[in-house]
């Protein structure tokens, strides 16, 4: 019998599957960042559509580091009753949820702040928006501030925390050199680039206590010139199982890097899906929390072999969930067809526009 459907547990929260629903920016939050009816009911979706763990889309913990337009908030105590619900309405459903707390960094809106953005180091002449460099105080406000999201997601009665350190935002412009060129202690070896990850994750982990799930998504690689490699990255998951993380979900790439971005397009055929596999094997060979896999996961064959072999311990998918947030059940029920999605990526496109992420080609065909 497969593994996909037998119970799990991360620190004590009970998992019905395997499978996850990746962070996914819906675009369908307040301008304020706070949760509006349309969001509960994707989480509603989602939770009746069968998916184990739900990781909420990316929420900021401070206002100038929004990423995204109508992008959900976690940087205020008036957001929590939105929260709540969303959480609760997900509870309601037999589902768990998981709220990731993210910051921007220099990839914030600027024309959604109103602030400068925040920048590891100097991005050089090429940079075409107002920034400010971080000083040592900054970061620590940002720690405190990690800590602060992680408090309201567990006062709104979330399942845990994950804390974004992928895809060029914040904490991943700390990890990478092509970012980071300070020369103070968060900058050079990988041990100081991963500071203040370690230091975020020690904050989390006092304001919400030992026996609340504490998760984490780091890029294997950024695949961009000077970037995060593999080495490094094994490192720092080292470091995190260390330091008390509960899990890694392994993702890659950032987004500004062309082909090789997180989302990559044309994933039609299993030699294409799992495309960060083989980095989750290494790290497979020197970590041993639970690692959650994401990167074009689309047919059950592939995710079955996957657990099977041990590679990675979840499976996490982002936008077959978008065109199927019923995908589980309907493997579950037998119907083991591939995924529906076709990776084209037109699904952000509303979302951009202000509409909410949706599936352009499945709305097309009907």
């Amino acid at each position: 019998m497969t593994r996909l459907f037998e119970e799990t547990q991360i620190n004590g929260m009970i998992l019905t599957n395997r499978f996850v629903r990746s962070a996914t920016w819906e675009g369908i939050a307040n301008n304020d960042g706070s949760v509006t009816p349309n969001l509960i009911d994707c989480m509603i979706k989602l939770a009746k559509g069968g998916v184990g763990l739900i990781i909420s889309g990316h929420a900021y913990i401070q206002r100038v580091g929004q990423a995204s337009l109508l992008q959900l908030g976690a940087y205020s105590d008036d957001l929590l009753p939105g929260l709540t619900s969303l959480a609760d309405a997900v509870h309601k459903n037999n589902g768990k949820i998981v709220l990731q707390i993210a910051h921007a960094g220099f990839f914030a809106k600027t024309n959604l702040t109103k602030l400068p953005s925040l920048a590891v180091s100097d991005m050089g002449e090429s940079s075409k928006i107002s920034y400010h460099i971080l000083s040592a105080s900054d970061i620590n406000q940002i720690v405190t501030d990690f800590a602060e999201g992680a408090k309201r997601a567990k006062r709104a009665g979330f399942d845990g925390v994950q804390i974004h350190a992928a895809h060029g935002y914040l904490i991943s412009q700390f990890l990478s050199p092509a970012f980071n060129r300070r020369t103070d202690d968060y900058g050079g070896s990988i041990e100081n680039r991963a500071r203040i990850l370690m230091d975020v994750l020690k904050s989390v982990r006092s304001a919400v206590g030992p026996d609340y799930p504490v998760m984490v998504k780091i890029n294997v690689s950024d695949f961009i010139e000077n970037g995060l490699e593999l080495k490094d990255s094994v490192e720092v998951g080292k470091m995190l199982e260390d330091g008390g993380i509960d899990a890694i979900e392994l993702s890659g790439g950032v987004l500004t890097g062309g082909k090789l971005i997180p989302s990559r397009k044309g994933i039609n055929s299993e030699e294409k899906e799992a495309y960060f596999l083989k980095e989750a094997e290494a790290f497979r060979e020197k970590v041993s929390v639970p690692l959650i896999l994401v990167g074009g996961n689309r047919s059950y064959q592939m995710a079955d072999r996957i657990i099977e072999k041990g590679s990675a311990d979840y499976i996490s998918m982002c936008r077959p969930l978008i065109r199927e947030p019923d995908l589980i059940n309907r493997w579950k029920s037998g119907d083991i067809t591939k995924s529906l999605c076709i990776s084209d990526n037109q699904c952000f496109g509303p979302a951009l526009a202000g509409e909410g992420v949706y599936c352009v080609t499945e709305k097309k065909e009907h």
